[in-house]
């Protein structure tokens, strides 16, 4: 079979390999997108980590069934249970997919996985070009994150795709939203959202610095409000505090999708380099992401007027230590007052909020 042989009514079964988290599912998106409208007849199965199951029932139009993946010693993002490994291999060969498309990355560890499936065709990246054939295509390694996967797709015989993120929201989503704002008190218009969480420690911009941007722009009168899951709670109860100027701590207290619905209709998220900067993106929200050690070219959103990241060149960037082990210099060479210069100039912009 031809690659553009892949996309015929005969493809019913495939399954798409992304075991990632919040920000790099969200990063896919698009590439789901368009396999779906090219076999809109298909099953279409995605196989990731558990903890993104409720995102992905909000793509139920693109993926029909999702498929925990039990992890993998090389993979970074969870730890494995190998003990499951191979009940989840059975379970995979037995479902008899027609394409298996590899969307993780260069394939030095993700193309045993998926060659593991069972399907028919299988399609994905390989590290280097001389090992390209008709369906695995060599790692784009300098293009955005988005654009790697709708490369492949193009690769692989689809034309051109739309590239935009998309985030759906719901009446719940919107309700829980309105619920909040109006206990907390928030007016979107006048509100700025500060998210001081990443996953990696060294991807955090330092806490005192997000403190000394906040009361500059509390004290200009917008509304400060500090976001951050349930495990970052204690992050963002000291920043609030550290703000004051009747700063609003949300730490735990929203969801993802009455979030994001609070985000769409606010004026600016100031946040590091993380999976909220890709929710922002899919909402419309205008942003400043301070990216400390992360690879700019790669995860920066694609929209540069509506998103402004800021970061200093290091030779020892992109970075996947969890503690920075020379002193975090790529987070201190960005100054507070960056950040609030970004942030005011972001804020002087007229409001758009695409819908979504």
């Amino acid at each position: 079979m031809s690659a553009a042989g892949l996309w015929l009514p005969a493809t019913r079964k495939v399954a798409i390999f992304r075991a990632l988290n919040l920000g790099d599912l969200l990063c896919s998106i698009p590439a789901l997108r368009a396999v779906r409208r090219a076999l809109p007849a298909a099953s279409i199965a995605l196989v990731g980590l558990e903890g993104m199951r409720p995102l992905m029932r909000r793509f139920r139009h693109y993926v029909d069934e999702f498929v925990d993946f039990p992890g993998d010693p090389a993979f970074p993002e969870q730890a494995a249970c190998v003990a499951r490994l191979p009940e989840f291999y059975r379970y995979m060969r037995a479902q008899g997919f027609d394409l298996a498309l590899q969307m993780h990355g260069s394939g030095i560890q993700s193309n045993a996985i998926v060659g593991k499936f069972g399907a028919r065709q299988w399609a994905g990246f390989v590290p280097s070009l001389s090992q390209q054939t008709p369906q695995l295509m060599t790692w784009p390694d300098r293009q955005p994150e988005i654009k790697r996967y709708l490369a492949l797709l193009e690769y692989l015989g689809l034309p051109e795709q739309d590239a935009s993120l998309e985030f759906p929201l719901d009446d719940a989503d919107r309700e829980a939203a309105a619920e909040v704002a109006r206990q907390a008190g928030i007016e979107a218009a006048r509100t700025v959202f500060i998210h001081p969480g990443a996953r990696l420690a060294s991807r955090r911009w330092p806490l005192q610095r997000f403190a000394e941007a906040g009361r500059r722009l509390a004290q200009d009168g917008w509304r400060v409000v500090v976001t951050g899951c349930e495990a970052e709670r204690p992050l963002t109860r000291s920043l609030a505090a550290a703000i004051g100027h009747g700063t609003v701590d949300l730490g735990g207290a929203t969801g993802l999708g009455a979030l994001a619905s609070l985000m769409k209709q606010a004026r600016l998220l100031i946040c590091n380099d993380t999976g909220v900067s890709h929710i922002a993106a899919a909402v419309g929200c205008r942003s400043v992401v301070i990216a400390s050690g992360s690879d700019t070219a790669r995860w920066a959103p694609l929209d540069a007027g509506l998103h402004m990241v800021l970061h200093a060149d290091m030779s020892c960037r992109p970075c996947a230590y969890d503690v920075c082990p020379v002193g975090h210099a790529c987070a201190l060479a960005v100054s507070s007052q960056e950040v609030v210069d970004a942030a005011l100039a972001q804020l002087g912009k007229e409001i758009v909020h695409e819908a979504r």
